[in-house]
This record gives C-alpha cells, structure tokens and sequence, in this order.
C-alpha cells in the first residue's frame, strides 16, 4: 500500500472523524500484537480503510475505548480493540512493507537498513498466516513480471496490485464475500496503483524507472500529462474507477452506518486524484509551476 486512501476531511462528520482515528490506532495495535513493535512503522492509512470497510462488511462490531500506548504514553485516546481481523490486516501491512522494501533493494536502492526493522514480523506473517503472505508474494511476482515486460497498458500494469487487494478481501470475507466486494476492492487496487504511477511520473522519468503512464503517453512531465491533449484521456481512467466503485457500492450490504466508508471511497479518493492531477501532493501540498523567465533588456 501507498498511503492514498484518505478521508475527505472538510466533509467528514466529528462522529466519524473519531472512528478512523481509532480504528488507525487498532490497526497500529494489531501489528504490534502480531509483527511485534518494530512493524508499526510501516502502518499506512490503506489499511486503515480497509479496516473500516472490512469490519462493516463483515458485520464484526468494534468496540473502542480510551487506551494508552507507546506512543500515547501520557494522555488516553479513544482506540479499537485488537480482533482477528485486525490482526489480519496488520500481517497484509507488514508483508506489503517487507515487500516494497525487498523490492527497493532489487531496483539498487537502499532499502536494507528499513527492510530489517519488518523482517522479524514478516517471519511471523509466514508462520501466522501464510495464506495472507502468499496472495501478497504471487500477485507482487505478477506485478514485477508486467514490469519486466515494459508493459504499455496502464489496466494489464495495475491488474496485480488489483488482484492481491481483491484475493485479500475474499479471503477474509468468506462466506460474505460476493462478486460486488470483490469488484469493490480490484477497483480500489487498481486506483492505488495508478495514482501511484501518477504521482511518480516525473521521479520515474527522471530514473528511467518503470512506469505506465510514461510508456503509453511519452509525455515529458507529469504536467505536461494532466493539461496536454491526453488529460481528457487520464481523467477518463480515473472516472471509470470510481464509476465502478459506485457500482460495487450500491450493491454490497453494510451491517453499520456507512458514511465513513463513503466519505472516503466518494470524496477522499476522487480529491487525492483531483490534487495529484493538478500537481500537488497526496497531502495537497504543491509545487509552484515553473514559469518561463521573463527576458530582460540591458538599456544601459
């Protein structure tokens, strides 16, 4: 995961505000208890998401109550109790970390030093759950066997990040998974994936790094992309995506109140890949435009 499953906050409600907090600090938790301590700094708010929108799915309610931790030491805060499927999530976290860094490591960045604070927790992933770590380690084989290929087709590039968070959501669904979260989820694996290579488009270009975007549009920015006779054409990708979302959506049952889940997956994800498309970060921070310099006349 990438971190670009986020709540659009001006419109989430104080309620609700509140249950994402604690859920992401459930999830910190259920890493600790399965990863060991080392591995919550790999936490990311995709999971977070997925927390949210698993447990309601699954009908498994929450209890929340004012806890301390290592990093709220001093002063409680509201937090979600540790269940099992809690602990699934934090094993998918920790491999997908070990994972990226594993594959920093291949492409020649550093990526050693990081990678050791997640392999004692990685080792317990594969004892634990080796189900969760083996639909992680296949779809990311698929993953870099598409990169390899130089594959030019950004639906065949984000079809493994697809498949693994599709697998992951049957997998601990069970008997509620349907055809409609299984949709749900490929379509919110293919969103990170491409507003990942999004936002990587320059630093890609820069390195010579595998990118989709790059191979099947050759523009020379990522600007360039968004504002140039193509961004119609990127636009529409994304807007296919949350077409599908909504689809999905409408046909899947929610045990709980559902408006955290909406506000991210109807507000949070298409205002990442409005900021993205526009040049700024995932956080909204922007760089400013290079502008042509003004040519300036000697008069002396």
């Amino acid at each position: 995961m990438f971190g670009y499953v986020r709540t659009d906050t001006p419109y989430l409600y104080m309620k609700d505000d509140t249950l994402y907090r604690a859920m992401y600090c459930g999830v910190c938790k259920g890493i600790a208890e399965v990863c060991g301590q080392s591995a919550r700094m790999g936490l990311s708010y995709d999971v977070t998401f997925l927390s949210v929108i698993l447990h309601n799915i699954a009908g498994i309610d929450v209890t929340i109550e004012k806890q301390h931790c290592l990093t709220h030491c001093i002063r409680t805060r509201m937090m979600a109790n540790v269940d099992e499927l809690t602990r699934q999530l934090g094993a998918l976290n920790t491999a997908l970390v070990y994972y990226k860094y594993t594959d920093d490591i291949i492409d020649g960045d550093r990526g050693k030093g990081k990678r050791l604070w997640f392999k004692k927790g990685f080792k317990r992933v594969k004892a634990k759950y080796p189900e969760i770590e083996r639909i992680v380690r296949e779809n990311l084989a698929n993953q870099e066997e598409v990169e390899r290929a130089k594959t030019d087709s950004v639906d065949r590039a984000a079809d493994a990040t697809a498949k693994l968070l599709a697998e992951f959501s049957d997998y601990v669904l069970k008997e509620k998974a349907t055809e409609a979260t299984y949709a749900l989820f490929y379509a919110v694996g293919k969103w990170i994936y491409l507003i990942d290579a999004l936002d990587d488009y320059d630093k890609d270009l820069k390195k010579g790094a595998y990118n989709p975007f790059i191979l099947a549009y050759g523009e020379k920015s990522r600007e360039a992309l968004a504002e140039g006779e193509k961004a119609d054409e990127i636009k529409y990708i994304f807007h296919a995506l949350f077409f599908d979302i909504r689809e999905s959506l409408s046909k899947i049952e929610f045990r709980f109140n559902r408006d955290l889940s909406d506000n991210i997956l109807l507000r949070g994800l298409p205002a990442v890949t409005k900021r993205i498309l526009s040049g700024c970060g995932v956080d909204g921070r922007c760089k400013p435009k290079k502008n042509k310099t003004d040519e300036t006349t000697d008069t002396n």
